[in-house]
């Protein structure tokens, strides 16, 4: 299966998804653009990750289509989904290291995992992925996971995402238990590495400092659906009750679930 180009390199259309008869998506519509860093903002436990799932494959939407990097993927099956995620990055919460493996190593897998590579070949790319993080010093190559500090984790499961060269970025929540310093960092060098490398970037978060830094656009997801969506600038203008109740740090998405369905 050959991926069309297009304008977009992700597209939920109408996309509904309930786990055990609660709904959580209600019909989210969200377009990236390919060069694009959105960002979908929410409160904790709203459905951010769930959309995310939806554009890597763990999840596939109860209704409405997805389409990544020009395929429709909504109903792909598993094997089929192979030549898109080598196409794909991913930064998850938790950075998802391998534990056992040494960062050398955890860099190293999705290389030997989808290329056949010389062993050469490998550790330049590994370097240079390590390097583009931040984090050149050889003897970190060698550290397990847990002799590193939180930041230094997200930057090394970074640069695991980007070791295949991928054409679409998606961060799962980047900045969560870090430090205000390390935070800033990261929200940095995604900025750098989205400009550097020309990649789609999607950040879910509900950090506004991570957000306001490195987003083209952001999207308000709210009640189930994308609530708003814009620039920064246009998010901070809004008079959205949903935008400006999170902007102002008083969101609670039980009242606005009860809103929306005052106003059925």
């Amino acid at each position: 299966m050959t991926p069309e180009r297009g304008e977009y390199a992700v597209e939920l259309r109408a996309v509904h998804k309930a786990f055990r008869g609660h709904p959580v998506l209600r019909g989210v519509d969200l377009a990236v653009r390919r060069g694009e860093a959105v960002t979908i903002l929410g409160g904790s436990g709203i459905g951010k990750s769930v959309c995310l799932k939806h554009m890597i494959g763990l999840l596939h939407p109860d209704a409405g289509r997805v389409t990544v990097l020009g395929t429709d993927v909504t109903e792909l099956r598993e094997r089929d989904w192979v030549p898109i995620r080598r196409r794909c990055g991913v930064v998850f919460q938790s950075s998802a290291l391998f534990d056992s493996l040494p960062v050398y190593e955890n860099v190293a897998y999705p290389l030997r995992e989808h290329l056949d590579l010389a062993e050469d070949e490998v550790a330049r790319r590994v370097r240079q992925c390590l390097a583009g993080v931040g984090l050149p010093d050889a003897q970190i190559e060698g550290l397990l996971p847990a002799e590193l500090s939180g930041g230094m984790r997200k930057r090394v499961g970074v640069a695991r995402a980007i070791a295949l060269e991928p054409e679409l970025v998606l961060y799962d929540e980047p900045t969560t238990g870090l430090d205000p310093a390390n935070a800033r960092r990261i929200a940095s060098l995604i900025g750098e590495l989205g400009r550097r490398l020309r990649v789609t970037s999607v950040v879910v978060t509900h950090d506004l400092e991570l957000c306001f830094s490195i987003s083209d656009r952001v999207a308000l997801l709210s009640g189930g659906r994308i609530a708003a969506e814009g620039s920064v600038d246009e998010l901070r203008a809004s008079t959205h009750p949903a935008v400006r109740a999170f902007l102002e740090g008083a969101y609670d998405e039980t009242r606005v679930e009860e809103e929306r369905a005052d106003g059925q």
